[in-house]
């Protein structure tokens, strides 16, 4: 019997410690969450044209807003460097954010990053941007930080999508 209770309590534990990354690697991959998934083959080089992203003329532009917050244990300012892009389906876009590091220490922070509504995440992919990966900042420091992103052109086809033109907000 006590056999039994052991291994209930360690698949608990077990689960409970793998669940947090399963589903943040379920949220990237479905787009579930707000969690935008990252472009992969959709952008490329010029050597197969066929592959390349193109702006879809025909259809509405998108306002894509900017927002910046920082937890309160962390000692840094950061902010959008413009509040909105307007963009085509299909379109590439850059813009920037600007962390300052308030503390006289050097800090190394990561960004999370959502997209709301989320079920405009599937369609918002970013191409590159400092949120991939760890950000040093030394002390004082003030950098510029870019993403580098498009709007899936599928989202004019998606009949869901049809109202919303205002409502992309990465945070």
């Amino acid at each position: 019997m006590s056999c039994y209770t052991l291994s209930v309590i360690i698949g608990t534990v077990a689960l409970s410690y793998g669940s947090v990354p399963m589903y943040k690697m379920i949220c990237t991959q479905t787009g579930w969450g707000g969690q935008p998934i990252k472009a992969t083959n959709r952008m490329t080089t010029d050597t197969d044209p066929s592959l390349r992203v193109t702006p879809v003329t025909s259809s509405r532009r998108l306002r894509i807003t900017f927002n910046g917050s920082v937890s309160d244990v962390l000692p840094w300012k950061f902010t959008p460097q413009q509040r909105e892009v307007r963009v085509l389906p299909g379109e590439t876009a850059l813009a920037f954010y600007t962390a300052t590091n308030r503390s006289p220490d050097d800090i190394i922070g990561v960004a999370t990053y959502s997209v709301t509504p989320a079920q405009v995440a599937p369609y918002f992919s970013k191409i590159q941007c400092f949120c991939f990966e760890e950000q040093r900042l030394n002390a004082g420091e003030t950098v510029d930080m870019p993403v580098f992103f498009f709007i899936d052109p599928e989202f004019v086809e998606d009949p869901t999508m049809n109202k919303i033109d205002t409502g992309f907000i990465l945070k």
